[in-house]
């Protein structure tokens, strides 16, 4: 596969790109990897499962760190806040609209798209909690 040619070009020299030929990977080829996937459980008492709700979920995302840009490195020596991988984590809050009536197990799946980070695929599973009455 080409990516693979050029796979340590681009983690060496541009490591933020790596990404973004992975979307592209994605978009054009169908391919897609597993490290852009974040799965949770939303826990629901079942009078919220019964009446349904907007919750509040925080997802992690990956893109290019702001101190280096992306690069891992400043004037030779290895971003301190990096790490020298040229990615950072940013967390972004989207708020989950659960239909009501919403049964045990259900799934839900969405993707999150940043302009400043990549993209992740969420798949959120519901977990009706039993009442402790």
């Amino acid at each position: 596969m080409a990516y693979e040619c050029f796979a340590d070009e681009i983690a060496i020299d541009f490591p933020s790109a790596g990404r973004v030929v992975e979307r592209m990977r994605d978009a054009f080829l169908g391919e897609s990897t597993s490290h852009d996937l974040f799965e949770a459980e939303l826990p629901l008492s079942p009078r919220d499962a019964f009446d349904g709700r907007v919750m509040p979920l925080v997802i992690p995302i990956r893109g290019a760190c702001p101190c280096c840009g992306g690069r891992g490195e400043s004037w030779a020596e290895p971003c301190l806040r990096c790490a020298g991988s040229g990615e950072a984590l940013f967390h972004h809050t989207v708020s989950v609209a659960v239909p009501p009536g919403v049964s045990d197990g259900a799934t839900f799946r969405f993707r999150v798209t940043s302009p400043h980070t990549g993209s992740v695929r969420v798949n959120i599973r519901i977990a009706i909690q039993p009442s402790l009455v």
